[in-house]
């Protein structure tokens, strides 16, 4: 624990500039995939929309600091407020469908918001997008360099998976894998498995819009490219490759979805080819994720040490 946080402290100081810019990305990855690896998760419900609300929260933030020339906080709670009213509207029905229809639906609702995107140029700019986004400030510190944002994206991501994984470990969690194994029986204990995943939606919609806020300050610039389909499925991505079932297997994803394809550049036009490949290896090799293999790991050298110094397990 403490040479991790000590790691997490100098890295910024110890790699390139470009390289701290990447672990800026893999943050808010992190924050819109811990949305959608919660829904998988703890609900079996896979989202391939969350790019809808990514754009949401980004032109929110951008539209109120610009044009209206509002201080961020307040385009990122519009933002989150207008994702978790879009959750709530269009939950009721589409989460009534399951399995394939269910992701499909999700799907839809990307592809509508895109081409909303695109349509409503007064506000997004259309193709040529909003520029001009102001960094973040606070108490006259402003997030202007990659190492700043550092520092505040990912104390962000490690609050959202500590309150994730308390909230696994609440009766609230208990009643979230209920629904998710068992329906029927959950029903039977009194759980309202239609009120439990709507409110798991809106709280992914949020976060997904709280990332999309992030990126816009600390890009400075958003357009319609920023949050198609692609985005969806990447975000999806995230906790499938690093295990959906911890809240930080989200980190673990977005890590390797980050990283990976930029040290497989190394080996020129065909990496692209190598990071399908390593996409398809993870999930054939390694079903469960990548967290569960580390602790995997973690386990059996915990086990080897113990046995070298002779203790037993009971």
């Amino acid at each position: 624990m403490v040479a991790g946080t000590v790691a997490f402290l100098l890295l910024p100081f110890l790699l390139e500039r470009h390289a701290v810019d990447l672990l800026v990305f893999c943050g808010l990855y992190a924050i819109a995939g811990a949305g959608v690896g919660f829904l998988l998760g703890q609900g079996g419900i896979v989202n391939l929309g969350q790019a809808a609300f990514y754009g949401i929260g980004g032109y929110a933030s951008a539209y109120c600091s610009v044009q209206l020339g509002w201080p961020a906080v307040a385009g990122i709670a519009i933002g989150i407020a207008i994702s978790l009213a879009l959750a709530a509207l269009i939950g009721r029905p589409i989460l009534r469908l399951s399995g394939y229809f269910l992701a499909l639906a999700t799907l839809a609702l990307g592809i509508i918001c895109t081409n909303i995107y695109f349509e409503a140029d007064f506000i997004t700019g259309g193709t040529l997008g909003v520029p001009g986004v102001p960094k973040l400030s606070a108490g006259g510190f402003t997030f202007d360099t990659p190492e700043k944002f550092y520092f505040l994206v990912w104390p962000i991501v490690f609050v959202i998976i500590f309150a994730m994984h308390n909230l696994m470990e609440s009766r609230l969690g208990l009643a979230m894998r209920a629904m998710r194994d068992a329906p029927e029986a959950a029903l039977v204990m009194g759980i309202d498995n239609a009120r439990l995943k709507l409110w798991m939606f809106m709280m992914s919609s949020a976060l997904g819009a709280l990332s999309g806020s992030l990126f816009a300050h600390y890009v400075g610039f958003v357009n319609v490219d920023s949050f198609g389909v692609d985005r969806s499925i990447m975000f999806l991505l995230v906790p499938v490759i690093g295990g959906a079932s911890v809240p930080a297997g989200a980190v673990v994803g977005a890590l390797f979805i980050g990283l990976v394809p930029e040290m497989l550049s190394a080996f020129g036009d065909i990496h692209r080819v190598l990071f399908g490949l390593a996409l398809i290896a993870s999930v054939v090799f390694f079903p469960d994720g990548l967290w569960g293999v580390g602790r995997s790991v973690i386990d059996v050298i915990g086990r080897r040490i113990g046995a070298g110094r002779g203790e037993t397990t009971p």
